[in-house]
C-alpha cells in the first residue's frame, strides 16, 4: 500500500546555499504590513483613549511572545519546506480541519476592510461603508486571481503601506507628540507592568493582543511566505501563482530533510541567524514603533475626553484634532493612511486563509486531481471569502469595531492553541541539531502560558455575566 501524503517519507536533498539578508527581506514586511492595521490604528489606540498609557507594557510583552512563536514557525519550514499546518496533519487530519475552520471563522468577519471604508467615510465626507466595502472586497479578488506569482503582489502592496505609515509616524513625532507624552508613556510602561487600567475588559484584552502585530492563522501563513521566498528547503518547492497568469505551482514533494554533516549544519545555522535577523528588523521592530507612536498619539490627543464612543468615531475625533493643532493636511494623511492601511491587511488576510486551506486540502485530500491544483483551490477559498464577508455585511452585521473584535478573540484562541502543537513539532519532528531547545523552548512555554491566561480569564468574565 502506498503511504498517505501526509506520511510519506522525506525527500532528503542538500540545505541550499543562504541569501544575503538584503534578499531575505520580505516575509516579515509582509506579516507587519497586514498585522500593522486593526490592533495599531484603532484597537490599542482606542484601549489608551479610554485607559490611559497603562496597557503598553502588554503589547510589548506581545509582540516578545510573536517573536519566538514565529521563529518556530519559520524553524519547521526552513528544515523541512513544509508548512507547520501540513505537519501538524502528519500526526492527524483533524488538525489542519480546525486549523483551517477557525481561519475561516476569524477572517470571514471583514472588520478590516469594512473599518477601512468607514474611516474613508470620513476622509470624503460621505458614503456608504458597507458598499464600499463589498466593491473593495471584489477588486482585491481580482488583483490576487490576476497575479503571476501571488507572494510578490502581496510583498508589493505591504511594502507600499509599511512606508506611507513610517513616513506618517515620523511626521506626527515631528509636529505633534510632546516630550511630556513621551515620560508619561515611559512611567507608565514601568510603574504599571502587570496592571489592567479601570473599564478595560478581558474581552478587550483578548481582542489587544490577537491584533498586536499579527496573530492566529496570520502567524502561521509565514511558513507559506518564507517559502516562496525561497527560505531554505523552501526553495525546493514551487511557487503559488495564479492559475490565470501563471505557470509554476506550490506543490511537490511533501517533505524534505538535508544531510546532517558539517556542510548542511553551517548552512543552518547562517539561515537561522539571517531569518532571525531579517524577522527582528522588520516584523518586532516596526510593530513596537507602531504601537507606541500610535498609542501616545491617542493618549494626548483623545485621553480624558467624554466623546470617545465605543466604535471607530474617534478616529473621526482624531482627525480632526490633527487639522486643529497642525493643518488639514495632516488630517488628510492621518486618514489616507488607516484606510490604505486597512485595505491591504484586509487583502493579506484574504491571502492567508486562501494559502492555509489550499494548501491543507491540496495535500491532504486532492494529491492527485489534475482539476484541484493548489492555486485553483486558493482562488476558490478566496473568492468563498469574499462572497460570505460581503453576505455578513449586507445581513446587517457592519459595526467595525465589533467586527474587528470578533476575529481578534479567535485570533488568540487559535494562537493558543497551536502554540502547543509547535512544541510537539519542533521538539520531535526535526533532528536533534535543528529542534527547539533551550531558550527557545522556555519561550514558548511562557508563550502557552501568555495566551492561555487570558483566554481563560475572558471565559471566566463571561461566564460570570450570565
Amino acid at each position: 500500500m502506498n503511504p498517505s501524503p501526509t506520511r510519506a517519507p522525506a525527500e532528503t536533498r542538500d540545505l541550499p546555499e543562504p541569501l544575503s539578508l538584503r534578499r531575505m527581506v520580505g516575509p516579515g514586511v509582509v506579516a507587519v504590513g497586514i498585522g500593522m492595521a486593526a490592533g495599531e490604528i484603532i484597537l490599542w489606540p482606542y484601549l489608551t483613549a479610554i485607559g490611559g498609557l497603562g496597557l503598553l507594557w502588554l503589547a510589548f510583552c506581545t509582540l516578545a511572545v510573536q517573536f519566538v512563536i514565529n521563529m518556530e514557525i519559520e524553524r519547521y519550514t526552513l528544515a523541512t519546506g513544509q508548512t507547520v499546518v501540513a505537519g501538524f496533519s502528519r500526526w492527524w487530519k483533524g488538525w489542519g480541519i480546525l486549523i483551517c475552520l477557525a481561519g475561516a471563522f476569524q477572517y470571514v468577519w471583514p472588520g478590516w476592510a469594512t473599518s477601512g471604508s468607514t474611516v474613508l467615510t470620513y476622509l470624503v465626507g460621505g458614503g456608504d461603508p458597507v458598499w464600499i466595502t463589498v466593491a473593495t472586497l471584489v477588486v482585491i479578488g481580482v488583483l490576487l486571481s490576476v497575479s503571476k506569482v501571488v507572494y510578490n503582489t502581496v510583498e508589493r502592496v505591504e511594502v507600499v503601506k509599511v512606508g506611507l505609515t513610517i513616513f506618517f509616524l515620523l511626521v506626527v513625532v515631528v509636529f505633534v507628540i510632546s516630550l511630556g507624552t513621551w515620560g508619561d508613556g515611559a512611567t507608565a510602561t514601568v510603574t504599571e507592568f502587570g496592571q489592567i487600567p479601570d473599564g478595560i475588559t478581558f474581552t478587550l484584552l483578548l481582542s489587544a493582543i490577537g491584533a498586536a502585530g499579527a496573530g492566529g492563522v496570520h502567524n502561521l501563513v509565514l511558513s507559506n511566505w518564507i517559502r516562496d521566498k525561497r527560505y531554505g528547503m523552501g526553495a525546493h518547492v514551487p511557487r503559488l501563482v495564479s492559475p490565470i497568469t501563471g505557470r509554476e505551482e506550490a506543490a511537490g514533494t511533501d517533505r524534505y530533510t538535508f544531510p546532517v554533516d558539517e556542510a548542511n549544519l553551517a548552512r543552518w545555522q547562517v539561515w537561522w541567524k539571517r531569518a532571525n535577523a531579517e524577522h527582528l528588523a522588520t516584523f518586532v521592530t516596526v510593530c513596537f514603533v507602531t504601537i507606541t507612536i500610535m498609542c501616545l498619539l491617542a493618549y494626548q490627543l483623545l485621553f480624558g475626553r467624554d466623546d470617545v464612543k465605543n466604535d471607530t468615531s474617534f478616529l473621526r475625533i482624531e482627525a480632526g484634532l490633527l487639522a486643529d493643532q497642525v493643518g488639514p493636511w495632516l488630517k488628510v494623511l492621518f486618514l489616507a493612511v488607516a484606510v490604505v492601511s486597512l485595505w491591504a491587511a484586509a487583502m493579506g488576510l484574504l491571502d492567508i486563509i486562501g494559502r492555509v486551506a489550499s494548501d491543507f486540502l491540496r495535500r491532504n485530500y486532492l494529491m492527485t486531481s489534475a482539476r484541484w491544483t493548489e492555486p485553483r483551490l486558493y482562488l476558490t477559498v478566496v473568492w468563498a471569502e469574499i462572497v460570505l464577508g460581503s453576505a455578513i455585511l449586507l445581513a446587517g452585521f457592519s459595526q467595525p469595531l465589533g467586527l474587528l473584535i470578533v476575529s481578534t478573540c479567535a485570533a488568540s484562541v487559535v494562537t493558543l492553541l497551536y502554540s502547543i502543537l509547535l512544541v510537539r513539532l519542533n521538539t520531535r519532528d526535526l533532528v536533534a541539531e535543528v529542534r527547539l531547545r533551550g531558550w527557545r523552548l522556555g519561550g514558548m512555554l511562557v508563550a502557552i502560558g501568555f495566551y492561555g491566561f487570558f483566554a481563560v480569564a475572558m471565559v471566566v468574565t463571561q461566564l460570570q455575566r450570565l
